[in-house]
């Protein structure tokens, strides 16, 4: 017998958290770059990858994040408080996903 109400909290659950947790690490991302540190991810070659970067195109993406990072209208004690935001909202999306392993666990060894 399914306890379909159990289900449906379970799944509502599931899906608000991972919500909470992909909208922490987005906006996390979008203060960092505010604050003026672009993540550059440097170019991976391996077999199936979708698209992979040349150098030049690599090196042509890291100017524009030195150039956007240069222009920005933020005064430095403006951009210092979108990073410390930045972080935190990290460590508030790694404790999520921690706390969901920690709720887990349990489950996996027969406790309640």
């Amino acid at each position: 017998m399914i306890d379909w109400a159990a289900f449906l909290v379970v799944a509502v659950a599931s899906l608000v958290a991972a919500a909470i947790v992909v909208s922490l690490y987005a906006f996390g991302l979008r203060l960092m770059t505010t604050a003026g540190r672009i993540p550059v991810v440097e170019p991976a070659e391996f077999t199936g990858a979708i698209t992979i970067l040349t150098q030049k195109q690599a090196q042509k993406e890291a100017k524009r994040a030195r150039k956007a990072a240069k222009a920005n209208p933020l005064s430095p004690g403006q951009k210092r408080l979108a990073l410390i935001s930045a972080y935190v909202c990290f460590v508030l999306c790694a404790g999520a996903v921690l706390y969901g392993v920690y709720l887990v666990i349990p489950a996996l060894h027969g406790g309640s």
